[in-house]
């Protein structure tokens, strides 16, 4: 078995004969006009509850600035010009909505591409940047009157994540400013090879895209990451530098604003791992700019092991509650969850800055996953997580005395929505930080609120000790609707939709129940969700495993009706049937269409069932044993549900998915006879590729060399019969979806005689963004599914037919 497939990764490229030239398409209308309306603005809320921040941006990219030359280095995709991330959607307006009286003022902000925008803790400043082709601007917004301010004489950094953070008198900024290293000029010629060398010590990493590959990349990388530490005082702009410049990854000021946690990237580089597994040093400084020495020390971290941590002091952070105390964990098992240990974790403070010594606080049997502070300043909420097992553990920690010992206060199953107690609310200090909200001592939480019958978000309080949450607000019926965050002591602010009613946001009291609407924003596309069919469906799998989805039937549908169908889905890996079967989404939310979304082939008459699930249930090391066996079981159920409720024929549904769930397509196609066609989009098909473990598989290829090859659909290209589309972006950055897997795959298949179409959008990633490949990717579905979905041919509709196995 293993030496015939190992035989298929020998199937040579498709010869060019097939290649056609053919520019841009455009799918059909409503659907060409619908996917480029203008969409509703995103909304933030200040920290003082005052304002609603509306930004209004460009429904999508050019191709032109998809297109824009940036330096893949490390694991980033840099704008060189703006010395920032590749560019994206620019920002037309910012408009400030007063909720006391309504009214709004747009700030004076030029429009372009504009980003890391953050509220002062007082909500009476903004800070934000705006790319530019001379570099990374830094703008001051006053709430009050919308004035803004350019700061004149400097450029902002942005390569290694935000340049930008409040310090805690919340009108002064820590900044990493650009330093205008030249770069080096690329040799004409080789000075030698590339090599790299490994020492004997195991290194699994998994895939990984925009790696450096010589000394050059390197230099260029310290030339366009190098910036300067400053602060910046608002706003009259004036700064002020502090240290030397380098490599800064963050910089972070303490509670009372006397220290800087600082960490920069240091000498060796790899070409395996991103910069965030680079060499790091942490320092603490004094505000003054004074070093006053190592905190910790982060090796290259290629050697950590698969599903683990590396060892040594990791996530080294400020614990909010105290002046300047540091916290932070390390790992008590060598950071392999597969070694044998009582704890796992261990978790440090450090309160006598600079000269003190670290001390334990306490220990986690799982891996340890933070801590946060409530507002009293005392009590802290912290939890830890197993992945064998998916237990999470929340538990309650003093935070002003670290001899105290935790007591948890739950235990569950991470992935059991229906008993999901949901997340606490936090809120916003005037120094800045963020702390957990108290209400007489009780905390209060928000979640999705999951059940048979879909998520009804909720906003719960409850108090440490007690067993039973008390509900404050839960979603409407009818209606999904989700909690934001607190007006006031009494009223919240929630976003409501319903199936026909776009999205907008309400003030709701949570002691007489009134809303008050804030927003009303408008969709062009309601008149067509209006006419759409929506339903949460329920089924069975043959094992007895619940499954669910969300049935859409076209505008215009009549009763008794059957349409060609598409079927969308995504794998997840469950380790309880129990957790496998609970429906999680809303038949209440609001019929709206995302850019290159499945569900645009409403509109060319299609029915769709989006969502359906396809759990893999087992242990997580073995879940994948049976890996394929029960992605045919769930889909079987799905085409049964289908065809018993009359929403199609048998022989006229299509099996779509994107990244793993393109996976799943390619996998169906090969091993049943389910669908008459597949769209597999941005996936990865050939697992000997990804031989460091992929999604949650664990083990190496050399350990499951039969799962690898089993759960490979170009290890069975020979018995894909069904035509399938492949879709893949050029500029893919996602790990393990290269472009080569899509290349591959259809190579293997037109190697066999199957029917297939690859179409490789330039310059997209992993999602498309621009303008023209968004149209195309609808277009090519439309066509691909009209083609062979709806002008599949059957003798006897009513007679369903046997799926069977190959």
């Amino acid at each position: 078995m293993l030496s015939r497939s190992f035989a298929l990764l020998a199937v040579v490229a498709v010869s060019t004969s097939s290649v056609s030239a053919q520019g841009w398409k455009v799918p059909p209308e409503p659907i060409a006009s619908q996917i480029v309306a203008m969409p509703a603005p995103s909304v933030s809320l200040s920290p003082d509850r005052r304002f609603l921040l509306l930004t209004y941006r460009e429904p999508m990219v050019d191709i032109e600035v998809q297109a824009r030359p940036h330096r893949k280095l490390a694991g980033s995709r840099i704008d060189e010009a703006s010395r920032g991330p590749q560019l994206g959607l620019k920002t037309q307006r910012l408009v400030l909505r007063d909720l006391s009286n309504g009214q709004e003022r747009e700030l004076t902000v030029p429009a372009g591409h504009i980003s890391n925008v953050s509220w002062s803790a007082d909500g009476q400043w903004l800070a934000m940047t705006r790319a530019t082709d001379q570099g990374l601007e830094l703008w001051f917004a006053n709430s009050g009157d919308g004035a803004a301010k350019k700061v004149v004489g400097m450029h902002l950094n942005a390569v290694l994540g935000s340049p930008l953070q409040w310090l805690p008198d919340q009108r002064s900024l820590l900044c990493r400013m650009r330093v205008d290293d030249e770069l080096p000029a690329a040799p004409a010629a080789p000075a030698g090879p590339n090599i790299q060398q490994a020492s004997g010590r195991r290194a699994q990493i998994r895939t990984n895209r925009d790696m450096l590959t010589s000394e050059y990349d390197a230099q260029c990388f310290e030339a366009l990451g190098r910036s300067q530490l400053a602060r910046v005082y608002c706003p009259s702009g004036v700064y002020q530098e502090y240290g030397e410049p380098g490599l800064i990854t963050r910089a972070s000021a303490s509670p009372d604003g006397q220290y800087v946690l600082l960490s920069k990237i240091e000498r060796p580089f790899s070409y395996l791992v991103r910069w965030r597994q680079f060499p790091q040093r942490t320092s603490l400084l004094a505000i003054d700019g004074d070093d006053l020495g190592e905190v910790a020390s982060q090796p290259l971290l290629e050697r950590v092991p698969i599903g683990g941590v590396q060892t040594g002091p990791r996530s080294v952070r400020w614990l909010d509650g105290h002046p300047h105390t540091l916290t932070w964990t390390e790992a008590l098992d060598g950071g392999d969850p597969r070694n044998e240990a009582e704890w796992r974790d261990e978790v440090k403070v450090l309160a006598d800055l600079p000269d003190g010594q670290p001390q334990t606080w306490f220990k986690t049997a799982f891996r340890f996953r933070g801590v946060q502070a409530a507002a009293d300043g005392k009590l802290g909420v912290a939890s830890e997580y197993d992945r064998q097992t998916r237990t999470e553990r929340v538990f309650l920690v003093d935070v002003t005395d670290f001899d105290v010992a935790p007591v948890v206060a739950w235990e569950r199953s991470r992935q059991d929505a229906y008993g999901d107690p949901g997340r606490p609310v936090s809120t916003t200090t005037a120094q800045g930080k963020r702390r957990l909200h108290q209400q007489d001592g009780a905390l209060l939480f928000s979640g999705s609120g999951a059940s048979r019958e879909g998520n009804r978000p909720f906003l719960n309080r409850w108090t440490p000790g007690e067993e039973e949450h008390e509900e404050l607000w839960r979603c409407a019926d009818g209606r999904y609707e989700t909690f934001v965050d607190l007006l006031d002591d009494d009223r919240i602010l929630i976003r409501s939709e319903s199936r026909t009613e776009p999205p907008n946001y309400v003030a709701v009291s949570l002691s007489t129940g009134e809303r008050q609407p804030v927003t009303a924003f408008e969709d062009p596309r309601q008149q067509y969700a209006e006419q759409i069919h929506k339903e949460l469906i329920r089924y069975e799998r043959a094992d007895g495993v619940s499954l669910s989805g969300t049935l859409y039937l076209p505008p215009g549908h009549k009763k008794g009706q059957k349409y060609p169908t598409l079927v969308w889905a995504y794998p997840q890996e469950f380790a309880r049937k129990s957790d496998a079967g609970q429906v999680r989404g809303s038949p209440n939310r609001y019929v709206g269409f995302s850019r290159s979304s499945h569900l645009w082939l409403l509109h060319a008459g299609y029915a769709v069932l989006d969502g359906a699930t396809m759990p893999v249930i087992g242990p997580v090391r073995t879940a994948n044993d049976t890996y394929v066996d029960q992605l045919v079981a769930a889909a079987d159920a799905a085409c049964e549900m289908l065809v018993e409720r009359g929403v199609t024929p048998r022989d006229q549904i299509g099996i779509a998915g994107h990244s793993y769930g393109a996976f799943m397509t390619a996998n169906l196609l090969c091993h049943s006879d389910l669908f008459a066609a597949g769209i597999a989009r941005s996936g990865a098909y050939n697992r000997s590729l990804t031989p460091f473990g992929f999604q949650n598989e664990e083990r190496t290829f050399w350990e499951a060399p039969e799962v690898y090859l089993g759960m490979s659909p170009f290890a069975h290209a020979e018995k894909l019969e069904e035509p399938i589309l492949f879709i893949h972006g050029e500029d893919d950055n996602n790990q393990g979806t290269w472009p080569l897997q899509s290349q591959r795959m259809f190579a293997a298949v037109k190697g066999h005689g199957g029917t297939a179409r690859l179409v490789m959008l330039p310059h997209e990633s992993h999602g498309y963004r621009a303008r023209e490949s968004v149209l195309h990717c609808v277009a090519e579905m439309v066509e691909w599914m009209d083609t062979h979905v709806r002008k599949a041919q059957t003798d006897d509709v009513s007679t369903p037919a046997d799926p069977g196995r190959r």
